[in-house]
């Protein structure tokens, strides 16, 4: 398929895991790619998988100035079509060890860094009257996970904020929607104590296996095609049916 043929598509968390593989999809599918992440390194080494015009730009999203500097890359290319902000800090802190710092250090990026960048991405999109955003939840906000307050406050409002955004940008034919996925064997993931709970999850699971980013990959992909223009405001879960709402 070419749905993003001739579209301009911003991914941010795109050095490694589902924002990678988002942006190999988007790429595959004729997107020429703007691969963001705070992994300068790794966000141009995307790019150079998907070739073509595609470019990677260092970013830390949760810094207004970082920002800025990442979509005057963007309007270089003169228009934006497709948001995708996967980028996001997955911590694993005990409620008793869990300090307002740490605290602080999550919000920063997986709240304070999506409303700059949906801030930034709905500028550009609202002078062509359209476009396509998709952020990253995660089904922790239905399951309470434990050692992960900040993170399951910080997708909660993931969840709340798009749909309200989704009221904010419908009359501009911008669509805002979001995905939860479970958990997914991702480098960071691997590189946590989360690796240790792909037994459980699968046990509640309604699918079995062990979630990869490919897996979540299509979903996303819908919701920023043309084929998901009616929809909008909505969460989507992406998980094996390990929860069911």
């Amino acid at each position: 398929m070419h749905r993003f043929e001739g579209r301009v598509a911003v991914v941010s968390g795109a050095a490694q895991g589902m924002g990678k593989a988002v942006a190999l999809r988007l790429g595959r599918e004729g997107a020429t790619v703007i691969a963001a992440d705070i992994n300068g390194a790794g966000a141009k080494k995307t790019a150079a998988e998907i070739g073509g015009k595609s470019i990677g730009v260092a970013c830390d999203i949760g810094d207004p100035t970082s920002v800025t500097a990442l979509f005057a890359e963007v309007a270089k290319f003169g228009k934006l079509d497709v948001q995708i902000n996967a980028a996001a800090i997955v911590p694993f802190v005990k409620w008793d060890d869990l300090t307002f710092e740490e605290w602080r250090r999550v919000q920063r990026v997986n709240l304070d860094g999506l409303y700059l960048m949906c801030k930034a991405g709905s500028d550009m999109m609202r002078k062509a009257n359209y476009g396509r955003i998709v952020n990253f939840c995660s089904n922790s906000i239905f399951a309470g996970t434990p050692n992960m307050a900040h993170y399951v406050a910080s997708k909660g409002g993931v969840l709340t904020f798009t749909r309200a955004l989704a009221t904010e940008l419908g009359a501009y034919k911008i669509t805002a929607n979001s995905v939860t996925p479970g958990l997914v064997d991702s480098e960071s993931v691997q590189q946590s104590p989360h690796k240790e709970a792909f037994g459980f999850v699968e046990m509640l699971q309604a699918i079995k296996g062990h979630g990869k980013p490919d897996d979540v990959v299509p979903a996303v992909a819908f919701l920023a095609s043309d084929e998901a223009h009616w929809i909008t405001g909505q969460a989507l879960n992406v998980d094996a049916g390990m929860v069911r709402w």
